[in-house]
């Protein structure tokens, strides 16, 4: 057994300490405080200081990663019985991050593949979160809820492993909190969590990753991204608001791969071959993710939430429509820039050409059409309002490429803005007009 892999073993059995919570009340910190205690001061050598000690430890002489790692873990207890986090999200924030790291560890045993080590850690740390919940809730005497359970402890483990790949292991502590603080965030917005929307969730969840992992249409990071974000929008909004999400992703992703050699010849081919990172994929869906989070909170005030899912549709439409209009129409020559219709060579920020203009627009179509079938009240009238305002964003991604991207603002935040505006346009639009 690979010492890394009892490393793991035992920040797992460390992990284990927060089911006493329920039983331990206030007291629940101090099992974490003392280990922490002793990691920091207590074990220098031995057999303790040889299973927890990382390379660093050794040179410092001191388990800084497991002190690191309890004081995390007592913090969070300390939110927990004095603050208000309920006890079974700290038990599964510090569980999906213990037994994750083992299921990816316990993976690499066997192989380097990045995405397998990914799904180890997905199904580790799912598996521990509902099982920590499940113990809180028994010994706490309340009602097992396993589809709500299930939810917590996907959507917790998909963001510990997307926090994970991007830090470093030395950043347990900070991924831990994050966690436990947007578990919190998800268990407020989760009012009515139905067992269908679960298991469909659930289902696409485990679908994306393995179809991520077969078309190389994204890295680990933005697979995971991905993936979360298509948990969270079938959960909070509903299976037809994923079909708009994935009509980006699907049109998207084949029209990256399509003539991609060519592409790069041209020099406009996109990096990693097309596969997509976590800032690809937070930059054309960030909006959306606001959006559909917006509408789940808008259950519990005097909102109405048919402006948010126009509003998820239109980011959604510019998205596509950016994609379209930059992967097609930027393998036609002569492209102009938008701002003075110069010509200019292929792949330069806020060129255009007329095809892509046209390819923008039908792919702004796709996600109104997609939104008039299956979003519950879109109107045609409607529909036609969010392939506008998509049309628009992206015309304004390239009118940004033109002037601000690169000496102020990166592709991401371009893209970020791009489908801000068709989010804006779509939900104005639709307030003014329906």
């Amino acid at each position: 057994m690979q010492p890394t892999l009892r490393r793991a073993g035992g920040f797992a059995l460390v992990g284990t300490l927060a089911v006493a919570a329920p039983v331990l009340g206030r007291a629940a910190f101090a099992p974490f405080a003392a280990v922490a205690v002793a990691a920091a001061f207590g074990i220098t050598d031995g057999p303790l200081f040889e299973l927890f000690a990382r390379p660093a430890d050794r040179r410092e002489g001191r388990l800084n990663g497991l002190a690191g790692f309890a004081l995390a873990a007592a913090g969070l207890a300390i939110l927990a019985t004095e603050i208000g986090l309920p006890v079974p999200l700290f038990v599964a924030a510090v569980m999906v991050l213990a037994y994750g790291n083992l299921g990816k560890r316990l993976v690499a045993e066997t192989t380097d593949n990045p995405f397998l080590g990914a799904a180890g850690f997905g199904l580790g740390g799912s598996l521990a979160g509902v099982a920590g919940q499940a113990a809180v809730a028994s010994l706490s005497s309340t009602a097992v809820l396993l589809p709500r359970f299930a939810f917590l402890a996907v959507a917790g483990t998909l963001v510990a492993a997307l926090f994970r790949e991007m830090l470093f292991e030395r950043d347990d502590p900070l991924v831990m909190l994050s966690t436990g603080m947007l578990l919190w965030l998800f268990d407020a917005l989760a009012v009515a969590v139905g067992t269908l929307d679960v298991v469909a969730g659930l289902a696409v969840t485990v679908a994306l990753g393995i179809a991520s992992y077969a078309l190389g249409a994204a890295s680990v990071a933005g697979m995971l991204s991905g993936v979360l974000l298509g948990l969270l929008v079938i959960v909070f909004g509903g299976v037809g608001w994923f079909a708009v999400l994935i009509s980006f992703f699907g049109v998207g992703s084949l029209s990256t791969k399509y003539r991609y050699d060519e592409k790069t010849e041209r020099g406009i081919a996109e990096e990693n071959e097309g596969a997509r990172g976590t800032g690809n994929v937070l930059g054309n869906a960030a909006v959306a993710l606001v959006c559909v989070i917006c509408f789940a909170a808008s259950q519990s005030f005097p909102v109405d939430g048919t402006l948010f899912q126009y509003a998820f549709a239109g980011s959604m439409a510019a998205a596509l429509s950016d994609t379209l209009s930059s992967e097609l129409g930027g393998l036609y020559d002569d492209p102009r820039l938008i701002t003075t219709f110069e010509t200019v060579p292929p792949g330069t920020d806020g060129g255009v050409t007329w095809q892509g203009e046209v390819f923008g627009l039908i792919g702004s179509a796709v996600v109104g059409a997609v939104a008039l079938a299956l979003l519950p009240g879109v109107t045609p009238l409607g529909a036609a309002v969010v392939a506008l305002g998509g049309f628009l964003g992206m015309n304004a991604d390239s009118l940004l490429g033109a002037t601000v991207e690169g000496a102020t603002f990166g592709n991401e935040a371009v893209n970020f803005a791009a489908t801000l505006v068709g989010a804006v346009v779509s939900a104005l639009a639709v307030f003014a007009l329906l």
